[in-house]
């Protein structure tokens, strides 16, 4: 199950310059029991593996990719980043363009990779079976991309002792004031090591069951290229390399004019690439050094007295031996953080310091400014539910491309696919449940979110990335909204999950030109589930769509596979 600390380092044979292909990947998804930190639990495998093996490709490849489902619950899969032109329906987007993949059956996603390079992940996107382990590293790679003396993923999350659906029953209940579950720690690549003394009672744990340490084996001299991604549920994570300044590359697949940092701030769904100089003026005495990947606890419901927020890795430089004892302390390093101090709001790092380069200019002007407020309200049965406005996402039997596709198709007079209110959402939807808003084809959309609850929001766009104009804390001054007074419009950066920090705001611009339904959601797997969910519906040339596979149109499954225990939670 554990995988070898090397699997996500990335093949130097690789051509970056051959031509367009398909490249065929398969998937089995299982279940089993395994101890990634220690503790004895059960997990969902790709492959017999946790976390999923790493899938690549260059950019206009076609991916061929079938998910065998051997597990007892349905599934799906979403290539997060990637924009699925003209295949909406293979986004993997649950009650939005597909319906899931039932037990025993299989799927097969078919794509091509275009407009995008760089590092990605794909994740399931049914419920909150991701963190249960369903997911893994997706490299698109460019002609241009820098050669380097190494290329690796590291993948950090925090890390439940319970299964996700246990948990989620308790999160939903009523009277539970949107108290997320805490981490019980954190991992690196799947890897981690928990002290069995700090676990619960009635938990097996055994240390030397664990993952242990990811090693990071670097060519002294050499420039490395290392791919953080942080694939967790809750935590926002802070990662830096003792006696290392680290040089960072990209963002959600922008590439940026390279800016050094020594302390690198991600949050949940985010990628950013570094570049790591094995240079560090110590090695004549420390060949190895920490990796340290922390979490902000403060932002979680509570703080266990015994939760250890930070993960560890170790890196060390080659041709020197790693060390092979982890649990002999005369092996390991010694060396210290730079500083203790850890800014303690769960906000981004300052993107205004991150330009693209290229730049990629914005358009001057957006054509609607769409305004959202997010937050929690206790609703019926004494529910917190997190909300766009006024609508709280509860997953549909159909899913809303599939409605949308049928609607158009029949030439039904009763669904008003044109029909909006006056705030843009579609009439044809319940918008208590489901918010549609309707924007044309090629539209330039600015949308504002306020956000009213008391933690962060990692909003996560599908099929679109957008400029970040600007973020801050308080609600945003409209006032100078029309001369962009404030905000960066030059060459933002671009990306496609943003963070809204605690009673904040964050303005994005984004051009509408890929036609579907798309989902905007908190990537914080509770609030999604709670209900912080919206879509956009991009209607031109959608009846393409009504090519659409039979099974994403909804065929061949019960409705009560799909729903399970999911009817009315609210």
């Amino acid at each position: 199950m554990g995988r070898d600390p090397d699997d996500y380092v990335l093949d130097p044979e690789w051509d970056v310059n051959a031509p367009p292909t398909t490249r065929y990947y398969n998937l089995t998804l299982t279940e089993a029991v395994g101890s990634p930190d220690g503790v004895l639990r059960t997990l969902l495998l790709l492959n017999s593996q946790f976390p999923g093996p790493l899938i690549r490709a260059n950019t206009n490849d076609t991916l061929h990719i079938t998910l065998h489902n051997h597990s007892p619950n349905s599934t799906s899969l979403h290539w997060h980043g990637q924009h699925q032109r003209g295949t909406p329906w293979m986004d993997g987007t649950v009650g939005i363009t597909s319906c899931p993949i039932p037990p025993g059956s299989s799927f097969t996603y078919v794509f091509t990779v275009t407009q995008t390079s760089g590092t990605y992940w794909y994740h399931a996107h049914f419920s909150t079976t991701r963190i249960d382990g369903v997911f893994g590293p997706l490299i698109i790679h460019a002609p241009d991309e820098q050669r380097v003396s190494s290329d690796r993923v590291l993948m950090v999350q925090d890390y439940y002792h319970d299964v996700s659906a246990a948990m989620l029953k308790g999160y939903l209940a009523p009277d539970n004031e949107n108290a997320e579950p805490v981490p019980d720690g954190a991992l690196i690549n799947g890897r981690g090591r928990v002290d069995c003394a700090s676990v619960a009672q009635g938990r097996v744990c055994n240390e030397s069951w664990g993952g242990g340490m990811q090693y990071v084996g670097v060519e002294m001299g050499g420039v490395h290229r290392v791919r953080f991604v942080n694939v967790g549920a809750l935590a926002e994570f802070d990662i830096e390399i003792d006696d290392h300044e680290m040089t960072l590359i990209e963002a959600d697949g922008t590439p940026l004019t390279p800016t050094p940092l020594h302390r690198l701030r991600i949050n949940i769904a985010q990628r950013y690439t570094v570049l790591l100089r094995a240079t560090s003026p110590s090695t004549s005495s420390q060949p190895t050094f920490w990796l340290r990947a922390r979490m902000l606890p403060h932002c979680f419901a509570t703080i266990p007295p015994t939760l250890d927020p930070e993960v560890r890795a170790i890196l060390h430089y080659t041709p020197s031996p790693p060390p092979l004892a982890p649990h002999n302390p005369h092996l390991l390093p010694t060396t210290t953080p730079r500083s203790a101090s850890q800014d303690l709001e769960c906000k981004d790092l300052n993107t205004t310091l991150l330009t693209p380069s290229p730049a990629i200019h914005p358009p001057p002007a957006a054509e609607t400014l769409i305004r959202l407020r997010s937050n929690f309200e206790i609703g019926a049965y004494a529910l917190a539910r997190g909300y766009f406005n006024a609508s709280s996402w509860r997953p549909a039997q159909t899913p809303t491309l599939v409605s949308i596709v049928d609607g158009l198709r029949s030439h039904n007079a009763s669904f008003a696919a044109n029909e909006t209110t006056d705030t843009g959402a579609m009439s044809a939807f319940d918008v208590g449940r489901q918010l549609v808003v309707r924007v044309a084809a090629g539209t330039v959309v600015d949308v504002l979110i306020d956000n009213f609850d008391d933690g962060n929001h990692p909003f996560h766009l599908h099929g679109h990335r957008f400029w970040v104009l600007g973020q801050g804390k308080g609600y945003y001054d409209m006032g100078g909204y029309g001369s962009g007074e404030g905000l960066e419009v030059r060459n933002p950066l671009v990306r496609d999950t943003v963070t809204v920090e605690a009673y904040g705001w964050v303005l994005v611009r984004v051009r509408m030109d890929n036609v579907g339904v798309w989902a905007m959601h908190c990537h914080i797997v509770w609030h999604a589930e709670a209900g912080m969910v919206m879509q956009f519906y991009v209607p031109e040339a959608v009846r393409e769509g009504c090519a659409v596979p039979e099974r994403q149109r909804g065929g061949g499954i019960e409705d009560e596979v799909f729903m399970r225990e999911w009817v009315d939670r609210g």
